[in-house]
């Protein structure tokens, strides 16, 4: 008896948390995570919040162009064994 009053409660403070981000995130998305919850048994603390933001779709990307890129490119690597200058001599 006792143990089934613990799931009680534990299952009341995650409904609620089920509707605290259904206000955030909306209804539909959560009750999209409740059921991969339940698919493959995640239930502990904080799992409902990971797999709500690992369904989010992000619509937002970044892109770096030529000029603000933060790469060197290859134009270094142009010159490698050409044996123009630069080149390492052996010292006797």
């Amino acid at each position: 008896m006792e143990a089934a009053a613990a799931g009680t409660a534990r299952m009341n403070v995650k409904m609620a948390e089920a509707v605290t981000l259904a206000k955030i995130a909306g209804a539909e998305a959560v009750d999209r995570a409740l059921g991969d919850a339940a698919l493959h048994g995640r239930f502990a603390h904080q799992d409902l919040a990971s797999i709500l933001n690992a369904n989010s779709r992000r619509t937002t990307t970044h892109a770096a162009d030529e000029t603000r890129s933060l790469t060197q490119g290859t134009g270094a690597w142009a010159g490698l064994g050409t044996g123009t200058s630069g080149t390492v001599k052996e010292q006797s």
